[in-house]
Formats: C-alpha cells, sequence, structure tokens
C-alpha cells in the first residue's frame, strides 16, 4: 500500500483535498487499500483552512512516503524552517513530492524547484519566477513532472495531477476509470492552456462582448477594426477608444490572442499540418504565427505540440 500525504498549514485552501478523492476512488475502484491517505502538519491536531474548516492531522516526523502532496493557499505562505527541513529531508526519502497551487511557494522557499521546470496559478506563475529566478516556469501548462517533483496549477489542476500519479502507479484503466467515477477528464493534456483569452480580457459592455465573439467566430478573415466596429455597432474610433478601455488591449491585440489560442489548441490536437493551423486561424502563413506563439509563449509552434502529447513516464 503506498502512503500519499497532504502537508496541512494555517490558512490551507480546503480544494487543495480534492486530490485526496482520487486515491479514494482508486481504492474503491480495485476493491482494496492500495493508498493511504494522510493529513500531516509540523504541529499536529486539527489545522484551519481559509474556508474556516479544521482537519484533523498527525504532526509530520518521518519524512519518508511514497508520495508527499504541499497544499495550496489562497496567496503566498513561506514555510517555517521547520517545515523547510522536512520536505527537503522528504524530497530524499520519498518517492515523489508534489505541490498544488501556490503550494509551489513552499517548494520554492526550500530551494526544491531550482534548476527544475514547474508550474502554479497563473495569477502568481510570474511573480514564482521573478523571485526564484532558477526555477524554470512555464505557467500555461496544467501540471509539470520533473524527475521526483511534480507541480500542478490551479486547485483543480491538482486532480489531473493525482489521476497521472495513478496513471503512472497502476495503470490507463485505472486512471480512466476514477476520472469517470469523478466526472472529471481523465486526461487534460499537461499543455493545455489554463484561462482562455476571452476571460482574461473580461469586456462588461454587450457591443464589445459582441464584437469579440464575432471575432472569434471570423478568425480566418482579416478582421479590421472597421469589420469590428460595425459588429459592435459604433464608429471605428469610438469602438477602438470603448475595446481598449474596457480589456485593456488594442484591437489588433487582442484578435492576436483570439487567434493564437484557437491555434495553440489545434496543435494540441496534432491533426492539421502547421500551415493548414496558421491558414484557418487567420495567420496566413507559419513564420507570422511562429512570431506571434514566441511572444505569446515563449516557444515555436512545434514545441507546443510536442508537449502536449500523451504524458510518458
Amino acid at each position: 500500500m503506498q502512503r500519499v500525504a497532504f502537508l496541512l498549514f494555517p490558512g490551507f485552501q480546503v480544494m487543495s483535498l480534492a486530490a485526496a478523492s482520487v486515491f479514494e476512488f482508486a481504492n474503491l475502484e480495485v476493491k482494496e487499500p492500495i493508498y493511504e491517505t494522510l493529513y500531516i502538519s509540523e504541529t499536529g491536531g486539527k489545522i484551519m483552512s481559509s474556508l474556516g474548516l479544521a482537519v484533523e492531522t498527525q504532526a509530520f516526523n518521518d519524512p519518508t512516503f511514497d508520495t508527499l502532496i504541499v497544499s495550496g493557499a489562497p496567496g503566498e505562505t513561506v514555510p517555517t524552517a521547520g517545515e523547510r527541513l522536512f520536505m527537503k529531508e522528504a524530497s530524499t526519502r520519498s518517492r515523489r513530492l508534489a505541490s498544488i497551487c501556490t503550494g509551489a511557494y513552499f517548494l520554492a522557499h526550500a530551494g526544491l524547484l531550482d534548476g527544475r521546470r514547474a508550474t502554479t496559478h497563473w495569477i502568481v506563475a510570474r511573480d514564482i519566477q521573478k523571485r526564484f529566478p532558477k526555477i524554470k516556469m512555464e505557467e500555461d501548462r496544467i501540471f509539470i513532472i520533473d524527475g521526483s517533483i511534480w507541480t500542478s496549477a490551479g486547485m483543480t489542476a491538482g486532480v489531473d495531477l493525482a489521476l497521472a500519479m495513478v496513471e503512472k502507479d497502476h495503470g490507463i484503466d485505472l486512471a480512466r476509470a476514477v476520472a469517470k467515477k469523478l466526472v472529471v477528464y481523465h486526461r487534460r493534456a499537461g499543455g493545455q492552456s489554463q484561462f482562455s483569452a476571452l476571460l482574461e480580457m473580461d469586456p462588461k459592455s454587450d457591443r464589445i462582448q459582441s464584437a469579440l465573439g464575432y471575432a472569434k467566430r471570423n478568425l480566418r478573415t482579416p478582421l479590421s477594426v472597421e469589420q469590428l466596429a460595425e459588429a459592435a455597432h459604433l464608429s471605428p474610433r469610438q469602438f477602438s477608444r470603448a475595446f481598449r478601455s474596457e480589456t485593456g488591449q488594442s484591437p489588433a491585440k487582442a484578435v492576436e490572442n483570439l487567434r493564437v489560442e484557437a491555434a495553440r489548441l489545434m496543435m494540441e490536437e496534432g491533426r492539421h499540418s502547421i500551415d493548414v493551423v496558421a491558414r484557418e486561424t487567420g495567420f496566413a502563413d507559419r513564420e507570422r504565427m511562429r512570431r506571434a506563439f514566441l511572444r505569446a509563449f515563449g516557444q515555436p509552434p512545434q514545441a507546443i505540440r510536442r508537449n502536449a502529447q500523451p504524458v510518458e513516464f
């Protein structure tokens, strides 16, 4: 039986524990306890979450587990000296060490992500990268495996990470069965973007929303300001001013973001050539699309396609 421990601290987010359900349902599916799930903390006893819900924990001592998972919090939480020492010992004595969402701060403060690829919630990814420059942060990934260190994006991505662990431990059939019982995707590819370009812009007025909807439906066309203004029932000058005010971007930049998002999804699916993807998303040619990918992701389209391939253990 594999021991999976969740490291909790005051103010942790309860949703981090959604990943524990994956191990619970794996046990139920095979009708035997293949995972033992533990909840540990530095002090032991009840640990209060950010929601006000307390979880009973054991005080950590022996750092030898199959898997140690560090929970996330609403923002940055700095580990105590005892927690840092415990994680460092666990990194050498446990098979896997993982973080969910902002739990990456814990690993970063302990130096356990130095020189490694990692991810976290996109809201804090750039802050972690700036403050811990030795980390190879990839903010648009759902989860990343680098050796014995596993990191996930937001809280729900912890479920994806746990499913990948079950798949590695016991095979794809069990992971797929657990995902089906939990009514979640068996595998959201690690290379998928965590947030939508439309959600990021978040326009307030119906007119700007209509223009963006029109743009997304017509990416193959040039999508000039005049076209978008007509869709919004505004003059080009009024439209440009209102658009920047509501989204913080120029219409041209927003259209490029929509094209990049659509092209990325097509590249990850892997069914079309680069030339076809460029044409279908309005980039006209592959070189123009390549430059846009480098601006948005720091990687060319081919790298995005490679990263989206099924996880290999």
